[in-house]
C-alpha cells in the first residue's frame, strides 16, 4: 500500500477515490517512562521512553489507517495527515490520529 501526504503518485493516476480513511490510537504511558522523562525534564536531554511510545503510536494508527483502506479495495492512500494530542486530566494518554484519502490507481 502507498501511503503518502501529497495528493497523487508519480507515475500513477488515480482512477477510484473511496473516502476518507481514519487511523486511531489511544494509549497510556506508565509510571516508569513518567519517572524518566521526569528526570529528562530537570537534567536535560531526551526521553527515550516517550519516543519509543509515540513512534509505535503513530505506526499503529497508520497501519489501522492501511488495513481500511486495504479492506475497501484502495490501492494507496494520499493526502495522508497524522495529528498528535495529549488526553487525560493529568496528560498522562498520548492520542495519534491519522486520515487520507483512500485510492485505487493505475500506472500513468
Amino acid at each position: 500500500m502507498i501511503v503518502t501526504t501529497t495528493t497523487g503518485v508519480e507515475g500513477y493516476r488515480i482512477t477510484g477515490y473511496y473516502g476518507i480513511v481514519f487511523g486511531e490510537v489511544i494509549t497510556g504511558v506508565n509510571f516508569l517512562k513518567d519517572f524518566g522523562a521526569s528526570i529528562r525534564n530537570i537534567v536535560g536531554g531526551r526521553s527515550a521512553g516517550y519516543e519509543n511510545e509515540l513512534l509505535k503510536a503513530r505506526d499503529e494508527a497508520l497501519a489501522e489507517m492501511e488495513k481500511r483502506a486495504a479492506k475497501m479495495g484502495a490501492h494507496a492512500i494520499v493526502g495522508v495527515d497524522v495529528d498528535y494530542e495529549v488526553l487525560g486530566v493529568d496528560g498522562s494518554m498520548l492520542m495519534v490520529t491519522c486520515s487520507g484519502t483512500a485510492v485505487t490507481l493505475a500506472q500513468a
